[in-house]
């Protein structure tokens, strides 16, 4: 039985993990998974040795307090991979850890893809040559990442963004308008906070503040906030209650509240594109710890932050980023939006050339099948 290695470490590469894993087992129906990860790995039958999903932090700083703790986990993993002796790795996202057990499997010949390769267009190409040094194939989910892993040396196959096979609203908006009592001439908002607890605590305050804004100016206008599977509604809630505005909170729906939505305030992240894929209108907001914000500008080589503007390499949707998180300036940004139609359609028509951009659908099959082949596993196409 071909023994199959998966390293994912944040909630959103658990999930993609998940879904390739899947898709392997449709392909091969014997196969033994080993790895780390989070719950919807679990699920899909992985033996998890170590769970960091719940650790995943934003920024350099934030993430020094499990540096300790990590390289426990590597030398940990190094053992599993010289007990095991696994055909394949898959690894997803993570990418300063997984740069780490990249390292690890060169040095034991385990034949390796990465996935959701470390974004070396962002930070550098350093990480991209670093990459293809230790023989990683990569399953590249954006164009520009294609282009410059192939520059790196590494070998390359665009296998399309997994979103686009994956974001399907799990009610229709006349489903989830009833769920929420939202009459059918409201104009629904959209706060998305973000899935981890950092996020909530550091923008879910400016969100409310503008909130609190627009319906000051808008008439007939709900606010839903989808709380996330990995956030404490409590938390949630308590931040709430600080501010004079009606939130409706459901738990999960979020792909129903993005698609009933006329306009989102969201945290950067893979959020924004789930939002382009339902070509709903956003306003971006991002903040980080000080020192992390300027490490980040010395060592970053674009000038966006979300990503349906670095994939269109200009200002599709408006981003709101570090002193700028303010409720004045997302409201700002967002009335902007909600008073020109002409303006509105705009963001509509970029966002489908976004998604243009991602590829085709069946990148889950593509990633699937390419790991099997890496490890020189028998497809089974019947």
């Amino acid at each position: 039985m071909a023994t199959v290695l998966v390293v994912a470490g944040e909630a959103s590469g658990d999930l993609h993990a998940a879904h390739v894993i899947k898709e392997m087992k449709k392909l091969h129906s014997e196969l033994n998974f080993i790895g780390l990860g989070g719950d919807k790995m679990a699920e899909a039958g992985v033996d998890i040795i170590f769970d960091p999903t719940e650790l995943s932090t934003i920024g350099f700083v934030e993430a020094l307090k499990h540096l300790r703790l990590m390289y426990k986990v590597l030398n940990q993993l190094e053992e599993v991979i010289k007990e095991y002796k696994p055909d394949v790795a898959l690894l997803v996202d993570y990418s300063g850890f997984n740069l780490k057990v990249a390292k690890l499997t060169n040095k034991y010949e385990v034949p390796t893809v990465n996935y959701f390769a470390p974004s070396a267009w962002v930070w550098g190409k350093w990480r991209a040559k670093k990459m293809a040094r230790r023989q990683a194939k990569i399953a590249s989910v954006f164009p520009m990442e294609a282009e410059v892993y192939r520059e790196a040396g590494a070998e390359v196959n665009f296998v399309g963004h997994p979103l686009l096979d994956i974001v399907e609203p799990e009610l229709t908006s006349e489903e989830l308008a009833c769920r929420l009592n939202i009459n059918s001439d409201s104009e629904v908002i959209g706060i998305l906070p973000g899935s981890r607890k950092q996020e909530i605590e550091k923008l879910l305050p400016s969100m409310l503040e503008a909130a609190e804004i627009i319906a000051a100016k808008r008439k007939k206008v709900e606010f839903v906030l989808p709380v996330a599977e990995t956030v404490s509604q409590q938390l949630v809630e308590r931040i709430i209650n600080n501010y004079q505005v009606e939130i409706k909170l459901i738990s999960g729906y979020s792909y129903a509240v993005m698609e009933l939505a006329r306009l989102l305030l969201v945290t950067s992240g893979t959020a924004t594109l789930e939002a382009a894929c339902l070509n709903t209108p956003m306003v971006i907001t991002y903040r980080t710890s000080l020192l992390t914000w300027w490490l980040g500008k010395l060592l970053v080589k674009i000038p966006y932050v979300g990503l349906p503007n670095i994939i269109m390499d200009r200002e599709v949707v408006p981003e709101q980023l570090q002193e700028d998180v303010s409720g004045d300036k997302i409201a700002k940004s967002s009335l902007e939006i909600l008073n020109s139609d002409n303006y509105y359609q705009q963001i509509k028509q970029d966002l489908s050339q976004v998604v243009t951009k991602l590829g085709n659908e069946g990148a889950t099959q593509r990633v699937a099948q390419m790991v099997l082949k890496t490890g020189g596993v028998t497809i089974d196409w019947n």
